[in-house]
């Protein structure tokens, strides 16, 4: 599973994610009503829209601004017709970068993610030139620990691929192909693991790595892609000089 640990600490490098947190908020919205859109409002039958809404809800999303992102993906008041569009580009030092967007406008979209990409060290590429070092998996993170051999026979009973220590003290990551999540999040809860993150990724099976220059860099970068109000998240093979972390 390389790469995991790499998107871990580029996601939560000190003191970047406490300024996009209000954006962060929209764009859960935001997939709240898409997912609402694709499969309907039953959160028993929609296993996208619950994962939405359970992800909202861990970061404080409140009660309101879920149910009305689920009534505009109902139709039952007005909203944008989003659509799920993806970039593909290349970061300072060549590496690779895989940006997923909603828009209800595709136009504007590609032209901010290209402005981002143009202004800070980068260039977007073409369909298909950096998807194929990335597979497609789903993280569960929960509190726990690596040595609770109840948690990791559970875990394998469910199908998971890899189980390791999470980047936080105390905390268990769980990989496992995409299909399992919904299930794999409703028997954790079951057993009543408390979840901390659940969510489809794109991880690289390679990574590459940046100096302390090319890693201040390709942050710049990748904040400036997380602050554009259609991207959704921001995947890379990068692998940050640690002193860029801190």
């Amino acid at each position: 599973m390389a790469g995991h640990s790499k998107w871990a600490n580029i996601k939560h490098r000190k003191g970047r994610q406490d300024a996009l947190r209000g954006k962060m908020n929209t764009k859960l919205i935001r997939e709240i009503t898409v997912a609402t859109k694709e499969a309907g409002p039953d959160l028993n039958s929609n296993p996208r829209l619950r994962l939405a809404v359970d992800k909202a809800s861990r970061a404080n999303v409140t009660k309101d601004s879920i149910k009305k992102a689920i009534d505009k993906g109902s139709g039952n008041i007005d909203g944008a017709d989003y659509q799920e569009v993806s970039y593909e580009g290349y970061g300072p030092q060549g590496v690779a970068m895989l940006v997923l967007c909603l828009t209800d406008n595709k136009n504007r979209t590609v032209a901010e993610v290209r402005h981002a990409f143009n202004k800070y060290g980068g260039n977007l590429g073409t369909d298909g030139s950096v998807s194929y070092l990335f597979n497609r998996r789903a993280v569960v993170v929960l509190t726990g620990s690596v040595d609770d051999d109840e948690l990791m026979m559970r875990a394998l009973d469910l199908g998971v691929d890899d189980i390791s220590a999470g980047d936080e003290p105390g905390t268990v990551e769980l990989v496992m192909q995409p299909n399992l999540l919904s299930d794999t999040v409703d028997r954790l809860k079951a057993f009543e693991y408390a979840i901390v993150h659940a969510d489809h990724l794109w991880l690289a099976e390679t990574t590459q790595s940046l100096d302390a220059a090319g890693s201040e860099k390709f942050s710049t970068l990748y904040d400036a892609l997380l602050e554009l109000d259609d991207v959704q998240s921001v995947f890379t093979n990068a692998e940050l000089d640690q002193s860029s972390l801190l």
